[in-house]
């Protein structure tokens, strides 16, 4: 039986993780729907959103999921690790605390994701007056990972359409040096309601 051709060229799997609070959600829906709200929502378990966008003259479906960031939805989130081809590490710029949480972050990574999954850290909510953490702290933090880094303000739009086309960027280059690293068969799963809530709180 001949198998109907995807209409994509490339589909890369990405996973947006840090506290809860520092504005995941927030870039993903300015990402997606250009939409920005005060009426913050917090991510209860995991969510995804699909985007198609062209990347080097391919057309690519990037899934995006979106985690909790709250301790006891680690267990839940931590499953999605495998298979992303691509983290984006959020903090605030506003928290100083979500910024220390970058390390432990990456030690998740590093315990359940994929060897070599590309990586980037951003630091959000750029547009905020009540700046704890400056930019070269930042940079200094993604030297030391060696990962690109990003300012954004999912507020204002600034560089949100930057980090993920250069992280789908990333994570296809990625793919054409090591074809066996590119699945050729993948199914996009949709989780049981019960894990994709929502409910009223801070920005996730």
């Amino acid at each position: 039986m001949s198998q109907k051709k995807a209409d994509f060229d490339f589909l890369v799997k990405l996973l947006i993780i840090g506290d809860s609070g520092v504005g995941k959600t927030c870039l993903l829906m300015r990402y997606c729907e250009n939409l920005f709200t005060n009426n913050h929502l917090t991510t209860i378990g995991i969510d995804f959103k699909l985007k198609t966008i062209e990347v080097g003259g391919k057309k690519v479906k990037i899934q995006i999921w979106d985690t909790a960031g709250q301790e006891r939805f680690r267990t839940i989130t931590q499953t999605y690790y495998k298979g992303a081809q691509g983290i984006i590490l959020v903090y605030g710029v506003d928290d100083r605390v979500s910024f220390q949480s970058i390390e432990n972050w990456m030690k998740q990574i590093n315990t359940h994701a994929q060897e070599g999954v590309s990586k980037l850290l951003v630091a959000n909510k750029s547009d905020c007056a009540d700046r704890v953490v400056q930019t070269q702290e930042g940079q200094r933090l993604a030297d030391q990972y060696g990962i690109p880094f990003f300012e954004t303000s999912a507020k204002n739009g600034t560089n949100i359409y930057e980090i993920f086309n250069s992280i789908a960027k990333m994570v296809i280059d990625k793919q054409n040096k090591d074809p066996l690293d590119r699945p050729s068969n993948v199914q996009l799963s949709q989780q049981p309601q019960s894990e994709v809530q929502k409910k009223q709180g801070g920005c996730c």
